[in-house]
């Protein structure tokens, strides 16, 4: 079980409450500032304004605790720095490769953690990241004719973006291939595979089963397989348990049947 649940929220010209001085406060507001929000210092003009979001960077308790209850009161979501308690959702430690995004939180435990993992996954992802994305957003009208069924376009892609693909998304000249691999693209494959599992622990996964359960559009599973290993597949497959409905071959798609450890 995850314990929040990580949204992208859109605050583009939009009121956003920011309360209190001193460095967490001057953070907040730069954060809100380069999202293209619009930072209000004042809570109750915060709330004649329709805010929905908050930050209650106070020194003292008290306070924070009393702007706390009151930007509540008026159906904003909290952020107060240092005080997770206080906290309706944390901020994370933000890759930034526009339009592309990697958030890394880990609910409040230890905003340095989260800032080492970005600035370890800062050296692997290429600048060009981004332009990846604007590319394959400016085809999708084109990806959308060359393949009309959504299940074969997730299937052409999941192979060109996987690693070595012709859209890998580590190289930094994928985002120049996008038109050429589009010309040429075929659909992923589909059919039927079997895992057997070896242990309830998901990083027993061979990399192959990994991506099979990760790009499958229909789980088959054993009523005993363990909740960490289902966490792994996408979120969007339709799950089947085993014995409940007869086991058949999708029309179009790849269906992955996971059976228990003996």
């Amino acid at each position: 079980m995850i314990e929040t649940l990580p949204l992208f929220h859109r605050i583009a010209g939009r009121p956003v409450v920011v309360l209190g001085e001193g460095e967490a406060a001057e953070a907040k507001r730069r954060l809100v500032e380069r999202a293209g929000g619009i930072v209000v210092a004042d809570l109750n003009a915060g709330i004649a304004g329709g805010a929905r979001l908050a930050f209650v960077a106070h020194d003292r308790d008290d306070a924070a605790e009393a702007d706390v209850a009151r930007a509540r009161a008026a159906g904003m979501l909290v952020n107060a720095p240092d005080r997770p308690a206080l906290c309706d959702f944390t901020v994370p430690s933000i890759l930034d490769r526009s339009p592309v995004l990697v958030a890394i939180g880990t609910g409040g435990a230890s905003a340095g953690l989260a800032k080492q993992l970005r600035l370890r996954l800062e050296g692997l992802l290429p600048q060009t990241l981004g332009a990846l994305a604007f590319a394959l957003g400016g085809a999708r009208g084109a990806l959308r004719r060359r393949f009309p069924d959504a299940g074969d376009r997730r299937r052409a892609l999941d192979a060109a973006l996987a690693a070595g693909g012709a859209l890998d998304p580590l190289a930094e000249t994928a985002a120049g291939n996008v038109e050429a691999w589009l010309a040429g693209a075929a659909a992923g494959e589909g059919g039927l595979a079997e895992i057997v599992l070896r242990s309830d622990d998901p990083d027993d996964l061979t990399l192959r089963e990994a991506r099979l359960l990760g790009t499958a559009d229909h789980i088959v599973h054993d009523s005993r397989i363990a909740r960490a290993v289902l966490d792994r597949a996408r979120a969007d497959a339709v799950r089947t348990e085993l014995g409940a409905a007869p086991l058949c071959r999708p029309v179009n798609g790849l269906t992955v049947v996971l059976r228990a450890p003996t």
